[in-house]
């Protein structure tokens, strides 16, 4: 986790002689700039930051190239790290601004059984209105459901004609499921564990091949190959990856899932300096509707570009940055 920055006040020393002249120096060259219309202070950049997975980085791409766009200094922490370190930055103010998704408001608020994370619009007023407490803005939304699904190997689903959670919960119970999935995945109670309750089935931790972070793009992967003898895996509603691998979805007819909407978040002082981001981004996200999200994320993971590049051409192929 990222540490804290640390100040100590100290209170000053003897004044050298001949300070006070440099002083008044330094004193008549800020009046000279301020005087000649150059500020004697830039503006601090804001800090964009994302998680480590695809859509994390593709997203933070997005706002990046947005705020540039409207002559914002920008310095970018892209794949800063999961969920909570990037939080915590958020919350510390080491970052201003990073895309998150609502049902994250669960764990943040310690609400996970609420059910109102499961009504998208329920789930992202929820959210927007408990971190206004604490100085952060939810901006809007984009329409597409990320929630956390299960994809098993082709093959193995076919021969068995598996295609809900329900039938995931049978072979899971049988001993026949080996999955790749991240920690967060495994122990958030909203996740792995909501599966488990709603369709009556346990996978212990021996037949679970945790990772840390949230890269789908490898859970996926695993289990399209069978590598290490995975045949399930984590994936995400939107993942790219999903149209070219030879997976299938277990649908979640009970769902399980709380909703999960990226949105940019923003601390609340940067937003006052910069009021244009708001209506600049809710542009680009009312647009990353699943099959968009799902088609962007697709470059990346299986043709294998560059995050950057894929959104700085969306952005530039929409005429929403020039």
């Amino acid at each position: 986790m990222l540490s804290d920055d640390t100040f100590s006040r100290r209170s000053p020393g003897p004044v050298a002689p001949g300070a006070t002249n440099r002083r008044g120096a330094l004193a008549l060259l800020v009046t000279w700039a301020v005087a000649a219309g150059t500020p004697a202070r830039a503006e601090r950049p804001l800090v964009v930051a994302s998680k480590s997975d695809t859509e994390g980085a593709l997203t933070g791409a997005m706002i990046a190239l947005a705020l540039e766009h409207l002559g914002i200094p920008v310095v970018r922490k892209l794949g800063l790290g999961p969920t909570l370190i990037v939080r915590d930055a958020l919350l510390s103010g080491e970052v201003d601004i990073y895309p998150e998704y609502t049902g994250n408001g669960a764990f943040f608020t310690g609400t996970e059984t609420d059910p109102a994370w499961k009504i998208p619009q329920d789930a992202y007023e929820t959210i927007r209105r408990k971190d206004a407490e604490r100085g952060l803005v939810w901006l809007a939304r984009a329409p597409a459901n990320n929630t956390w699904l299960i994809a098993l190997n082709g093959d193995f689903a076919r021969a068995r004609h598996l295609a809900t959670m329900a039938d995931f919960a049978g072979v899971a119970n049988d001993g026949l499921i080996l999955l790749a999935a991240s920690t967060e995945f495994v122990e958030s109670p909203a996740a792995l564990p909501s599966f488990e309750a709603a369709y009556g089935f346990n996978l212990p931790l021996d037949r679970i091949i945790s990772l840390p972070g949230g890269d789908t793009a490898v859970t996926a992967r695993a289990a399209a190959q069978g590598i290490s003898g995975v045949n399930a895996g984590m994936v995400y509603g939107t993942d790219g990856a999903l149209s070219a691998l030879d997976l299938m979805v277990m649908s979640d007819p009970k769902a399980a899932q709380i909703v999960y909407e990226v949105a940019p978040v923003i601390r609340a002082a940067a937003l006052e300096r910069y009021p244009a981001i708001g209506p600049a981004l809710a542009r680009i996200f009312a647009g990353l509707d699943a099959p968009t999200l799902r088609g962007l994320n697709g470059r990346i993971t299986v043709e294998g570009e560059v995050a950057d590049r894929v959104a700085r051409r969306y952005l530039n192929e929409r005429g929403l940055i020039g």
